[in-house]
């Protein structure tokens, strides 16, 4: 595994301790991701407390699942500072994939699974939740469906590998949905150095 990759777990890592460690004194307010503002995003919500997205992302793993991570989890890995109280996923809308899905949903303790029919459709397990989005999701003026063969992947040290968006699609998926914390995480990403 590269060097690279070691960095994004890592750093993935460390923002759910942050997080855990920011929301453990909060009290919930009974406002879910769903109803994030388009500025402070889901860090605020409910979303936040105790969230740990690693048990579903290793049950994605054990099923088989090729869901690549989007959103906030995956700027965090790409290098981001700004926490999160989500967990989204782009999927390829296929049977095969929904079977995945269902499996690693059904795993972490999702009680109610969501219509994989829908082309965004949320979420809930234990320690996540967020949209399951699919590229028939209007997204601004861009097409996500290449996001799923540009995905670049992390091992975990517990012995799973991780799926999210690459660096210039995810400042792309940004810049195309265009509210105020999607531009202000744009330009975060953009003045990341690579190579």
């Amino acid at each position: 595994m590269s060097r690279m990759n070691e960095a994004a777990v890592l750093r993935l890592c460390q923002a759910v301790r942050r997080i855990q460690d920011s929301t453990r004194e909060r009290a919930a307010t009974g406002r879910g991701p769903d109803e994030a503002d388009d500025v402070a995003g889901t860090f605020a919500t409910d979303g936040a407390l105790g969230f740990d997205p690693f048990p579903l992302l290793r049950a994605l793993h054990e099923a088989g699942s090729h869901a690549v991570v989007i959103g906030q989890v995956a700027g965090i890995m790409h290098g981001s500072t700004e926490l999160t109280g989500d967990l989204d996923l782009l999927w390829d809308g296929t049977p095969e994939e929904a079977h995945a899905l269902r499996d690693a949903l059904t795993a972490t303790g999702c009680a109610n699974l969501p219509d994989f029919e829908r082309s965004q459709a949320v979420y809930q397990v234990n320690g996540a939740s967020g949209d399951l989005c699919t590229p028939d999701l209007p997204w601004g003026d861009m097409d996500t469906s290449p996001c799923l063969a540009r995905a670049v992947s992390a091992h975990h040290p517990a012995g799973f590998t991780i799926r999210y968006t690459a660096l210039n699609d995810l400042i792309r998926m940004r810049r195309a949905l265009g509210r105020p914390k999607d531009h202000r995480r744009a330009d975060e990403l953009d003045s990341i150095p690579t190579g």
